[in-house]
């Protein structure tokens, strides 16, 4: 037997044992989406899994991801096999920052990407995902809004809403390492390929495309399309879902630089480790836990 089934053995004991279930975004590393019992973007993950009656949910992911789950789950234990994946655009908003922000325009309401910490959920008004945020904005009341962490997502909200829309100036390292020129070179070599990128990406990258989606979107509008070719403007994990959904269509990544240090920190021995000692485990003081909650349901209160 191999290492990497020996390892694949091991976790399916360990998952019993533990009663426990493993959630990948669809960034991991191929071995880690192979085992999984829920593949996806990270907020829905974490929906799934408070939905479940394991005891231990284990997070192929980044640390907000985590968090999100141990928001939901508070009676489940929630483990992150990389205690060091963070995610450098959500540490690109801090409590402090936000809330000088907010003081400067006290009628803003303050919309926080799921791609934070949970204290900054806890300081924000409502939260949203990439698929949702242009939903979540226009569903205020208030015609001024903060939106945070990433500027890219940011202003493509806010071509899409009449608002005023504050931008924090973060940003996602690997999204907004994509150049248009770099995807041009790409179409260029494609030309019957359709582009498909996430809001995460620069504006220009974004307007260049033939269609703008998160990662969930991005799987529905290519298995649903017609076309045999596609030109993919994100993380290069998700082309394992791509491929394993549409086995007769062709994909080439935008970049060779799109691929994310953090997301790929997890590994499938780190997994197995982490059910074995029950740690690394991921929690969220209350306080900050219930005022977090909030931002998510007034989210998901909106149809």
């Amino acid at each position: 037997m191999s290492t990497v089934d020996a390892l694949k053995q091991r976790l399916l004991e360990l998952k019993k044992e533990r009663r426990a279930i493993i959630l990948a975004h669809y960034y991991q590393r191929d071995e880690i989406q192979e085992v999984a019992d829920f593949i996806g973007d990270s907020f829905g993950l974490s929906q799934q899994a408070a939905a479940t009656d394991a005891e231990v949910i284990v997070f192929c992911g980044v640390h907000f991801m985590a968090e999100s789950a141990a928001i939901l789950s508070p009676d489940k234990i929630v483990l992150l096999p990389e205690p060091r994946a963070g995610c450098p655009m959500a540490a690109m908003v801090d409590v402090e920052g936000l809330r000088a922000l907010k003081a400067q325009h006290p009628d803003a309401a303050v919309v926080s990407y799921v791609n934070t910490t949970a204290a900054v959920k806890a300081e924000s008004d409502i939260c949203c995902t990439s698929s949702n945020a242009i939903k979540v904005v226009n569903s205020l009341d208030a015609k001024k809004v903060i939106f945070t962490p990433d500027r890219n997502l940011g202003r493509y909200v806010a071509r899409h809403t009449e608002k005023e829309v504050i931008v924090w100036e973060g940003y996602c390292h690997t999204h907004d390492h994509l150049t248009l020129e770099q995807l041009e070179q790409v179409k260029a070599q494609h030309p019957q390929a359709l582009t498909v990128v996430h809001p995460e990406c620069r504006p220009e990258v974004s307007a260049a495309a033939d269609h703008v989606a998160s990662t969930a979107g991005m799987l529905k509008f290519v298995r649903e399309s017609e076309a045999a070719e596609f030109i993919v403007g994100t993380e290069a994990g998700i082309l394992f879902m791509m491929r394993r959904q549409n086995p007769n269509k062709k994909f080439y990544l935008a970049s060779p630089d799109l691929i994310c240090p953090n997301m790929k920190a997890n590994t499938l021995e780190k997994t197995v480790r982490a059910l074995e000692h029950m740690e690394p485990r991921i929690t969220v003081p209350d306080d900050i836990r219930r005022k977090a909650k909030q931002a998510l349901d007034r989210m998901l209160a909106i149809k």
